[in-house]
């Protein structure tokens, strides 16, 4: 009688170091057209601004393992953190807007010993102080500078009653629930008390308050001073602080868009609020492609090795 061979177990974790390569490929062979004239735009620029569009880049990564550490009391390893984020951005890219960078740092905080109710915690709590730090630099910008944007074109007449509309559809079925499904209330009733005693915890400490919201207010910063300085290298005719604005307006606007990394929806937008801020369309879109280049498909090759290789590393 012939002996049944059981299939053998499926290598799951190599096959998770190789899948953000693989992602890689596939988005690189989708927005190929794209990635051609964006490294064309790349050529006529003056260098030296490039270099200062590279560096702010990095230091964004800084910013965000500061905001990561301060929402958490316990101190996490400097090293894997700042690894984790680099990782971070690359998942981020390949999955909906937030997801994967979610994951990969829910992921760590848990592997580093947190238990999974205050990392999500410690999660919810850096997504608010990234938002609210986003929100709070553009109206501060906003009021430095009043008339950056010219949002007749952004907002057509009558466009503020339909969206009102759409956001309150929106949420009227997860309010709803809710008040209806006492499991459910119950679950977001133990998340919400968690969520609060971390967050008393974290701003009970200064360390951790200054590094969660200096964090915060970098992150964006340094983001909008990447544009800057590509709009510099190709000589886009449009103020410093109306740049800045411009893409901060451009990413809250599109924050919600489920796009993996925004790739789409935040290179319209940004074009759309460059031209609102007075740049010719033409040079517009040639200052975005580069920018998107530079932040964002120039690292997603080796921050995918790099989530590869945290997988197996067992860091994530």
């Amino acid at each position: 009688m012939t002996a049944i061979r059981l299939p053998r177990r499926v290598p799951l974790r190599p096959l998770l170091c190789l899948l953000p390569l693989a992602l890689v490929a596939v988005l690189a062979v989708r927005h190929r057209a794209v990635l051609a004239e964006g490294f064309g735009q790349l050529a006529t620029a003056r260098p030296s601004w490039l270099l200062a569009a590279a560096g702010a880049t990095c230091l964004t990564w800084v910013a965000a393992a500061f905001t990561r550490q301060g929402a958490v009391v316990e101190r996490l390893p400097r090293c894997r953190l700042l690894a984790t984020q680099f990782a971070a951005g690359a998942a981020n890219h390949l999955l909906p807007t937030g997801l994967g960078a979610s994951a990969v740092n829910l992921r760590f905080m848990t592997v580093c010993g947190l238990p999974l109710a205050r990392s999500s915690a410690a999660l919810a709590l850096y997504l608010l102080a990234e938002s609210i730090g986003r929100v709070g630099l553009l109206a501060g910008l906003l009021i430095a500078f009043p008339d950056a944007l010219r949002l007749g074109p952004l907002l057509p007449a009558g466009a503020a009653g339909p969206l009102l509309l759409t956001l309150g559809a929106a949420a009227g079925p997860a309010v709803a629930a809710l008040l209806c499904v006492r499991r459910l209330r119950a679950a977001a009733g133990s998340f919400l008390h968690t969520a609060l005693g971390e967050a008393r915890a974290v701003h009970s400490r200064p360390s951790r308050a200054l590094a969660l919201w200096g964090g915060s207010l970098a992150f964006p910063a340094l983001q909008a001073a990447g544009l800057v300085a590509v709009g510099r290298a190709l000589g886009l005719p449009v103020p410093l602080g109306h740049i800045a604005v411009a893409y901060l307006a451009a990413t809250v606007a599109v924050a919600l868009i489920p796009t993996p990394g925004g790739i789409g929806s935040v290179e319209a937008a940004l074009i759309v609020a460059l031209v609102a801020a007075g740049g010719p369309a033409a040079v517009a879109t040639a200052v975005v492609l580069a920018y998107r280049i530079i932040t964002v498909w120039l690292p997603l090759l080796p921050g995918a090795l790099t989530l590869g290789a945290l997988v197996r590393l067992k860091v994530i």
